[in-house]
């Protein structure tokens, strides 16, 4: 029986729970945080989730198209379940499809808590580089870098640098 691995973040932004679910669905906001890729996203269930590699990564060697999915259920601006697969090595490809959910809770004073569950079982490449362990080599601080980007983004309008 294999194991289950999990992983769950929680961010506690001064946005409201819609600037959120924006940030995260919308492309003119997914190129301002994380890792500088627009994501492409047809909401409705069954429908095409696509990840984009920015012009520095594709410049690095990546793939134009670095994660790509399935939305499962899209309840905005309050909850979005995709599929999730990176496709930046052959190894990752390999590891299949995770489940990612966004749950998206507002709370006293305008701020909004944002919740991300990454069920990584049978992805033990992808669990790693997405706990931040490749930051030292350059590659990512995975969903610790992600959320703190996006809270930064959000809160003050500013991009976050990457400091690998």
């Amino acid at each position: 029986m294999e194991e289950k691995t999990i992983q769950v973040y929680r961010v506690y932004i001064n946005a409201t729970p819609q600037a959120v679910w924006d940030a995260i669905t919308k492309p003119e906001f997914t190129e301002r945080f994380g890792y500088g890729g627009r994501a492409d996203y047809d909401l409705r269930p069954g429908g095409a989730y696509r990840g984009f590699a920015s012009p520095e990564m594709i410049a690095g060697g990546s793939p134009e198209l670095a994660v790509d999915g399935e939305v499962i259920e899209s309840d905005p601006p309050r909850r979005l379940v995709q599929t999730w697969r990176m496709l930046m090595d052959e190894g990752m490809i390999a590891e299949g499809f995770t489940r990612l959910t966004y749950e998206i809770k507002p709370r006293q004073g305008g701020v909004t808590a944002l919740t991300v569950t990454h069920d990584l079982t049978g992805a033990p490449k992808l669990q790693s580089l997405l706990a931040g362990e490749w930051d030292e080599t350059g590659a990512g601080g995975g969903w610790p870098w992600v959320l703190s980007s996006l809270k930064t983004l959000l809160e003050t309008g500013d991009t976050l640098n990457w400091p690998g």
